[in-house]
This record gives structure tokens, sequence and C-alpha cells, in this order.
């Protein structure tokens, strides 16, 4: 491939190729996620990350820091076409550390220094698991993440992260992994939990939640937001994926839609019924002047 004025021009088909999975689409391909383990990392992030791996990949071990100098972290996610990364490490200072992030662009876009107080792994709770790929359902507990700029962002890219490849439609049989994110006082508490469907004596299960784990408690330490400008660049949707509005056409808050159709003015006296002999007009008897009883008048 040459390079010339900014732009790159293949001299074989397969760099041809190359170019045309890497330039940008209507429909983007599913993120990919990359996961590194920092050169110092403890027992505990190492099984974590583990554990991470196979609930959501690249794992790499790289001795670097990004918060610092994340020249590396936009390196490996252009190499390897990653948006999202999970960076854990542990040091003295800042023990048992991961940290969030996606990119941009390959630019770092948001990321999240998140300490672990506590973990619990997949192997310390003796349940059955579910099946490898299955779609997790998220929930997100707590006032913080509708009210707070830095909880919002952490939402939406947890969101991001965990999420998996778009499917046009999910089977109840399906739904079986849940993760549940709770807020609380300065705390994010991460449980994973299968869903059980019961019997309930009717046509719809009953449904109980079975911990399988992992379990964190995290705490939030440093964050890298972008700026709104940015953020909001990187939301922005072609306008071929945008919903063309149509004319007189409205929905209520349970989506049921509405039309307005708008008709000339009718003339009812022309309109054509059903013809019954109930709404026939009658002829009505003709009555002479001279038949009317004349009222005498009365002189006071």
């Amino acid at each position: 491939m040459t390079q010339l004025d900014g732009i790159v021009k293949p001299k074989t088909r397969r760099s041809k190729r190359f170019l045309e999975s890497r330039a940008p689409k209507l429909i983007e391909d599913v993120k990919n996620t990359m996961i590194m383990k920092g050169g110092n990392a403890s027992q505990t992030v190492t099984t974590a990350l583990k554990d991470i791996i196979l609930l959501c990949v690249i794992s790499r071990k790289n001795i670097t820091r990004p918060f610092e100098d994340s020249t590396s972290l936009e390196f490996f996610s252009k190499k390897s076409d990653c948006s999202l990364f999970l960076f854990g490490s542990h040091n003295k200072k800042r023990p048992h550390n991961f940290i969030f992030g996606r990119m941009f662009d390959f630019h770092v876009l948001d990321m999240f220094e998140l300490g672990i107080e506590k973990f619990i792994s997949l192997s310390q709770i003796k349940t059955s698991k579910f099946p490898e790929g299955t779609k997790p359902m998220l929930i997100f507990a707590g006032e913080v993440f509708d009210t707070d700029n830095e909880y919002k962002r952490l939402k939406s890219l947890l969101i991001d992260f965990f999420r998996g490849p778009t499917v046009p439609a999910v089977r109840l049989a399906g739904l079986e992994h849940v993760l549940h994110f709770t807020a609380l006082e300065g705390k994010i508490y991460m449980r994973s939990y299968r869903c059980l469907l019961k019997k309930s004596g009717c046509r719809t299960p009953r449904i109980e939640l079975e911990e399988i784990g992992p379990s964190f408690d995290f705490v939030m330490r440093r964050t890298h937001l972008a700026s709104d400008d940015l953020y909001k660049l990187a939301h922005r949707q072609p306008k071929a994926l945008k919903p063309k509005k149509k004319k007189n056409i409205s929905h209520d808050v349970f989506g049921t839609s509405f039309g307005r159709v708008h008709m000339q003015k009718q003339d009812l006296s022309k309109l054509k019924t059903r013809k019954m002999k109930g709404l026939r007009k009658r002829k009505g008897e003709v009555v002479n002047e001279d038949q009317v009883p004349k009222v005498a008048k009365v002189e006071s």
C-alpha cells in the first residue's frame, strides 16, 4: 500500500479488501474487546480478568499506564481493530486495579479506573452456569446512573462492554443471564445471576434469580471523559440510518400509531344514505284558511 497526501492506495487485492473492511459503514461491525494485563498484576486481578473473558478477544500482557500515556493502547486498538479495552494492573498505590475504556477513531474516548475491594470468582460459587455466548440482560440500580455525568458515561460504557452482538430476536428460554449493577455510597456492586424459569400454574412462568458469579465490589478512582463536542460527534449517526419522519402520524407512550387524514369539506345534503321507509318524507294534509276557526276577541 502506498500513501499519498493522507490517502492510502492499495496495490494488491488483499490490501484492498483489508482497507474496505476498515472503512466506515452504515451499520458498524460488532465491537471487539481487547483485554490486557499490566506488567504487575495480582492473582485477584488475573482471576478477575479470566472471569470477565468468560462473561463477554484478545488478551495481552503489556507494561503501560493508560492514564499517563495511551499511545500503546491506541496502537494495539488499531492493529487488532478493537474499540473497547479492559486493562488490569496492581501496585502499592492502586491495588487490584481495573481500567475500562473505549475508543473513537482509534483514539481514547472514555476511561474509568475502578478498584476491586471484594471479589468472588466463578469457581468459588458451586452452581450450574449459563451456556457460553449467552446474551446478558443488564440492570442498573441507583439514582446516580441518571443524574451524575460520570456515572451516566460509565453506564453507557458498561452497556457497550457487556451487551454482546446485536440480534433481531431473542427467545424466552435464551434469557438466562442477568448482570446487575448497583451504585450506592460511592461504590459500584456488580452481580451475575442465572435466570430460572419455574412453573407458576399459568402461561407466564415464575422467575427466580440464582447468583453464579463473578461478584465485584468496585470503588471509583480516576476518570478520563471526552469533551461534550467529541462525545456528540462519536454518537452521530449517518443520515441514511435515521428514520424518515412521516407526516400526520404520531405515537403514544405505548407505541400505538395514530394517523390523521385530511379531507375536503363535504356537502351533507348530497350524501347518499340507505333508503328506509321510516326515513321517507310523508305528504302532509293541506289546510284551507276558510276552515281555520276564528277566535273571538275579548275586550276588557
